[in-house]
């Protein structure tokens, strides 16, 4: 199906695509990678008046540490993030949850900024920033502010990015030495999206869980912080034990919707079990 008739703009500051942003209402929509958008406005369940491009904007992109903070801008490609040596040395979560999402083909266009402000429970960066203490930068008419990741994500496309703001970066810190990380995702097929996936940041002392961090992917309206998940494991051994009452209490966080993937029974369980393969993964990672 053909998209009805649209404007198109494409600014080359974040300054003049606000100020389209304001100008132009609710009717404009941000094209990033344009992977969700695109196909919605070919089925007509998205009909904007008006596309802003921001693909021609440069400080969007690139990957910097600055302030023992690394800064990635929005427009940058999942492929970049795969190829980043800095992302590779300090936060290679990131890097290796890249390599899990769709194809090379979308990788190289789509970007990780476009697949957190979607708002789409489905995709992966939303639970992955939640596990990694991410803050997302937002910036509007009345200048610009931080939201942490884990209060970004309102409903099902519903977040807390205003009309007439864009979110220009992703600030996270780097992951402390002897701090393990795994993203575990079950899809039917490459380039799907997760039946139920679960990203782990785990850091051990003295025999004991020191730091956890569990993000849930596709598993209710919006990616979800399993935060009684966390509490079953912190300052607890990691045993049998401790990780079956981490499963349990994701399974019971869980509220995903029947879809052509699963039913709620089957995506539940196969969060629980996302879950306790990550966990694994990331605690064989611990030095």
């Amino acid at each position: 199906m053909i998209p009805p008739a649209f404007d198109y703009h494409a600014p080359h500051t974040v300054a003049e695509a606000i100020a389209l942003l304001s100008s132009l209402g609710d009717d404009a929509k941000l094209l990033a990678g344009g992977h969700s958008l695109l196909p919605m406005m070919k089925l007509r369940f998205a009909q904007p008046g008006a596309l802003i491009d921001i693909n021609r904007i440069p400080e969007l992109r690139g990957i910097s540490e600055q302030g023992g903070v690394i800064r990635i801008g929005a427009m940058t490609s999942e492929n970049e993030l795969i190829a980043s040596p800095l992302l590779q040395a300090k936060l290679p979560l990131l890097v290796e949850a890249a390599l899990l999402i769709a194809d090379p083909q979308v990788r190289n266009r789509g970007t990780i900024g476009g697949d957190i402000a979607h708002g789409d429970p489905g995709n992966d960066h939303p639970a992955i920033s939640m596990a990694l203490d991410a803050t997302f930068v937002l910036q509007g008419p009345q200048g610009e502010r931080q939201v942490k990741a884990v209060d970004f994500f309102h409903g099902t496309y519903m977040t807390a990015l205003a009309e007439d703001e864009i979110l220009t970066a992703i600030l996270i810190a780097p992951l402390a030495a002897g701090t393990g990380y795994a993203y575990q995702k079950l899809k039917r097929k490459t380039g799907d999206w997760a039946t139920a996936g679960a990203a782990v940041v785990l850091r051990m002392a003295g025999g004991v869980v020191s730091h956890v961090s569990i993000g849930l992917t596709n598993v209710a309206s919006t990616a979800l912080r399993a935060s009684e998940a966390e509490a079953a494991l912190m300052g607890k051994p990691l045993t049998d034990a401790s990780i079956d009452a981490a499963v349990h209490a994701v399974r019971a966080a869980c509220d995903p919707a029947e879809d052509l993937r699963g039913d709620v029974e089957y995506k539940t369980a196969m969060a629980g079990e996302m879950t306790r393969r990550a966990i694994r993964a990331a605690a064989a990672r611990c030095a």
